[in-house]
This record gives C-alpha cells, sequence and structure tokens, in this order.
C-alpha cells in the first residue's frame, strides 16, 4: 500500500487552487468536472501522483462553505488488488463500509474502509484512476 492522497472539501475552488499553488508552490496536477454528481476534483503536489503524496480538493457546486472540520474527507491508500486488500483487512478486524466498485460518476475502482473514530479511508485500486486533466 502506498499514500496517495488527502482530500478536503473547500467551498470556492479557485481561491482553494490559487492559495495551494501560488501561496505554497503546489503544482494544479489535474482537474475534473462531474457535472452528473455537480462536483469538481482538482489534485495538487510537489511532485506527479506516481511519486508523491497529492491534496485532492472536492469542490461540491452547491455547497458554498463548510464547517471548520467539517471539511475533511479522507486519506487514500493506493493498492494492487482491492479485493485481496479489503478481505485482509476485514481479517484482521477493519470494517469495509463501501465494497469495491467504481466511483460514482466515473471508472476508479474504490472501497472505504473506517478507523475506530469513524475516519474514513479509501483503497484505491492502482491502475484504474482516471488521469484525465
Amino acid at each position: 500500500m502506498r499514500l496517495l492522497h488527502v482530500m478536503l472539501r473547500v467551498g470556492d475552488l479557485e481561491r482553494s487552487i490559487a492559495f495551494y499553488t501560488e501561496v505554497l508552490g503546489m503544482g494544479l496536477l489535474r482537474r475534473k468536472d462531474y457535472p452528473e454528481g455537480r462536483f469538481t476534483l482538482a489534485f495538487l503536489g510537489y511532485g506527479p501522483e506516481s511519486e508523491t503524496t497529492v491534496i485532492e480538493l472536492t469542490h461540491n457546486w452547491d455547497t458554498g462553505s463548510y464547517e471548520l472540520g467539517g471539511g475533511y474527507g479522507h486519506i487514500a491508500l493506493g493498492v494492487d488488488d482491492i479485493h485481496a486488500a479489503c478481505a485482509a483487512i476485514a481479517t484482521r478486524g477493519g470494517r469495509v463500509v463501501r465494497p469495491p466498485g467504481p466511483m460514482k460518476h466515473g471508472s476508479t475502482v474504490i472501497a472505504f474502509i473506517e478507523d475506530p473514530d469513524g475516519y474514513k479511508v479509501e483503497l484505491i485500486q492502482l491502475g484504474s484512476r482516471q488521469q484525465a486533466a
């Protein structure tokens, strides 16, 4: 497994992209609109996703702001075999709350587990991630 990204929900995507690129010096790696789901994903970081952990900014078009702390989404881990990873996690007492399958409005194969405090951890099948800009 490898840590892929940390996801934050943001109310103003352009303002957030400007902060992470202009203030923190990250590059905008890719961005994609999902009109059917009314959201946009933007991935930013200091190097290619294949080599570094990045930040995923999620902008839900109908949400202008979040309570501080309410915008946290999840951390994401890349796995070679998502079905085997979920089975192993369940065997070790982990709770799979969203079984493996394609993401809604996309084709990337994902699953979600919960840590003991209820925080979400996303598993992403390596090689299935959409690389659209």
